[in-house]
């Protein structure tokens, strides 16, 4: 009997009519497989990987593999969007065996939940040096039977070698000038001049890197860091991997050159990137940063929002290309025939363009959208029409599935890009879009102990804890949320996920942070990891939003307890920095500071306060804190004992335990929000 079908996961959804016998993660499957005696079969994959569709119609769907693993197994199937903790334990035991890891994600478990072999995709029949996934299941099953002492031995020597295995050993004190100056010389090494961005391909988006080194920028004028963050930005908003019909990055691109992407679209890089773009914009003023943060913003609200307010977790790769075969990118690339088809004597302008050819970017003569022209004059209004008609073309198409489920750490990062971005270029709509989100936050993940869940779907919460990068991502996206909008509640709610984060998730003794929190559920290892992933690992999110909330409360425990946790960032910062970018931006904003600006001003709509107000949350001074009110307000402590200067509404900036005099002209508040 399959067991997924009252899941809230679309992952474990979509595996729910399969003949596999699934059952979801949980003691009710290690049980099972006590009774009868069985190892587990453990697969672990998310809604919008491509190579987890292609192994589920290959074998899971196949009446015969299927039969074979509900006779000699126990098979529990993972969301690793749902379980990041299950995900992260066994992938370190995947990368420490077979030197790589990946999804989907295969394991083979003893009954008491201990690996003993280990494997990503299986094909169904032998390739490329690689075994069939009847070929493995039939190794793993007569290895159980003939020698399940030794299996037993095996998996009991990974248990404990995973258990030895010692984080690298933080600092005592958090990095100061010489290690963010190390950290960016080591990103001047890796950084590729001619394209943008760092290494060879597979090329990731670097989000969190490029934080740092427009903060970097903003606190030293340092700039080479500003170039390379400039440069990278506008390489990828050019290239394929960036939407140039509908806005929103791919989830990163196959070449080094940004030209094909793995086309899944997922909402953490576009939120991080949303507001990447809105920062860029901020520090130079350039016309593309804008329309990037904009097109992105509006591809978050427009594809990825939930009926309830949240944002849906990913769109897939995959699509009908026509004919009933579910493709790669089918949905996004275009041949000069079909453009010719759409636009008739358009087509060339389109193609010269759009860099469509007839040889193809992408596979079977077809094209990744660009924009490879750097020279020449085109019509705007022609362009205009040409790319509204290619869209309106597009929307006929099959779309990609969207995975709906709602995850509290990447609502967490949308929040704080759309509010930002809505409060930088004048779109209420993007703010209340994120007050949508925040709203559902609080009603639908957050419980009357202020204890977050993991995920939820159609306003349902889902059975799975809030991990640490959920309590971080969602304060930070409070924070964001209260500056912007001067609503104070959103700073408490902030305070209560944060004193969860110091009771729970911290460890008293050395102020380094687990994955998970002290009272959940105990798996083979506790998870614990400070680099960035594909977005910001939940170490260094919490130490950045303990800091904020540090800045606006004056809570000395909350600062100290942010210096700790960056400890770890002395220590990776200028040996890894491409891996712990968001760890070097709130070291960033620690060595400016941060600075905290209070703008007060009379109750109700007040041209000047906006004024101030807006010229505060434009200021670049790295990890800036904002608080708006009226004089004197209880909304915010920043705003105790602030007053109008002779009447007038006024802005307020300190830093350091040193206040500078109050300001009432924006131009003398932007220079002391500037300056190094």
């Amino acid at each position: 009997m399959n067991r997924l079908a009252g899941m809230t996961s679309p992952y474990l959804l979509q595996h729910a009519d399969n003949p596999v016998d699934w059952w979801p993660w949980g003691p009710e499957a290690f049980e099972e497989a006590k009774r009868r005696g069985v190892p587990i079969l453990l697969s672990v994959g998310y809604s919008a990987c491509h190579w987890c569709h292609v192994m589920a119609h290959e074998s899971f769907e196949d009446q015969a593999t299927a039969d074979y693993l509900n006779e000699h197994f126990v098979s529990v199937k993972v969301d690793r969007e749902e379980r990041p903790d299950v995900d992260a334990v066994y992938m370190e035991a995947v990368q420490a065996a077979t030197g790589h890891g990946g999804w989907p994600m295969t394991v083979f478990l003893t009954p008491d939940a201990e690996p003993f072999y280990f494997g990503t995709y299986f094909p169904p029949v032998p390739r490329h040096g690689s075994p069939s996934f009847r070929q493995v299941l039939e190794g793993v099953r007569q290895a159980w039977t003939t020698r399940r002492d030794e299996v037993g031995e095996v998996a009991g020597k990974i248990v404990r070698d995973l258990a030895q295995r010692e984080m690298v050993r933080q600092a005592a004190e958090a990095p100061g000038e010489q290690e963010l100056a190390q950290a960016l010389l080591g990103l001047t090494r890796e950084y590729d001049p001619q394209r943008g961005g760092f290494g060879g391909a597979p090329k990731f988006p670097p989000s969190m890197v490029l934080e740092f080194l427009l903060r970097h920028h903003a606190r030293t004028g340092a700039e080479g860091a500003l170039e390379m963050a400039r440069d990278t930005c506008e390489r990828m908003a050019r290239g394929g991997i960036y939407d140039q019909l509908g806005g929103g990055f791919a989830r990163y691109s196959v070449d080094r050159d940004w030209t094909v992407p793995h086309f899944e679209k997922m909402l953490y890089d576009n939120a991080l990137l949303c507001r990447v773009y809105a920062h860029l914009w901020r520090a130079t003023g350039s016309d593309l940063a804008r329309r990037v943060a904009l097109e992105t913003a509006d591809f978050l609200v427009r594809e990825l929002r939930t009926e309830q307010g949240g944002f849906a977790s990913a769109l897939d790769a995959d699509s009908d290309d026509g004919t009933g075969r579910h493709v790669e990118g089918a949905y996004y690339v275009w041949t000069p025939g079909q453009l010719a088809d759409i636009l008739g004597d358009d087509a060339a302008l389109a193609a010269q363009y759009f860099g469509v050819t007839a040889e193809g970017t992408f596979e079977h003569g077809q094209s990744v959208l660009q924009l490879p022209q750097t020279e020449g004059v085109f019509d705007a209004d022609k362009v205009a029409s040409v790319r509204s008609r290619l869209l309106d073309a597009r929307a006929r198409r099959p779309a990609p599935g969207r995975d709906d489920k709602v995850v509290a750490a990447w609502n967490g990062l949308a929040v704080a890009a759309l509010a930002e971005t809505g409060a930088y270029f004048d779109r209420p709509d993007l703010v209340e879009a994120a007050l949508g989100a925040a709203d559902l936050l609080v009603r639908v993940h957050l419980d009357e102990h202020a204890r977050l869940a993991r995920t939820s779907k159609d306003g349902r919460v889902g059975p799975n804890a809030g991990v640490l990068e959920d309590y971080g991502d969602v304060a930070e996206g409070f924070l964001a949320l209260a500056a912007v909008t001067g609503e104070g509640v959103w700073l408490d709610f902030a305070g209560l996920l944060l004193d969860h984060v110091l009771a729970r998730f911290t460890d008293p003794a050395t102020g380094a942070l687990y994955d998970t929190a002290s009272d959940a559920e105990q798996l083979i290892r506790r998870p614990q990891d400070p680099t960035d992933n594909a977005a910001p690992s939940g170490w260094t999110a919490a130490a950045g939003a303990l800091l904020g909330y540090a800045a606006q409360t004056g809570s000395e425990p909350h600062r100290a307890a942010a210096e700790r946790a960056l400890g770890i960032v002395k220590t990776l910062g200028p040996r890894v920095p491409r891996f712990v970018g968001w760890g070097l931006a709130v070291a960033e904003a620690l060595l400016d500071g941060p600075r905290e600006v209070a703008v007060v001003g009379p109750a109700g709509a007040d041209e000047r306060t906006a004024a101030l107000h807006r010229t505060a949350l434009l200021g670049t001074a790295p990890g800036a804190v904002v608080a708006c009110g009226v004089p004197d307000g209880e909304e915010f402590p920043l705003l105790a004992g602030r007053t109008l200067i002779d009447g007038a509404p006024a802005a307020y900036v300190c830093r350091g335990f040193v206040c500078d005099l109050p300001v009432t002209d924006p131009e003398a508040l932007r220079a002391r929000l500037t300056a190094p």
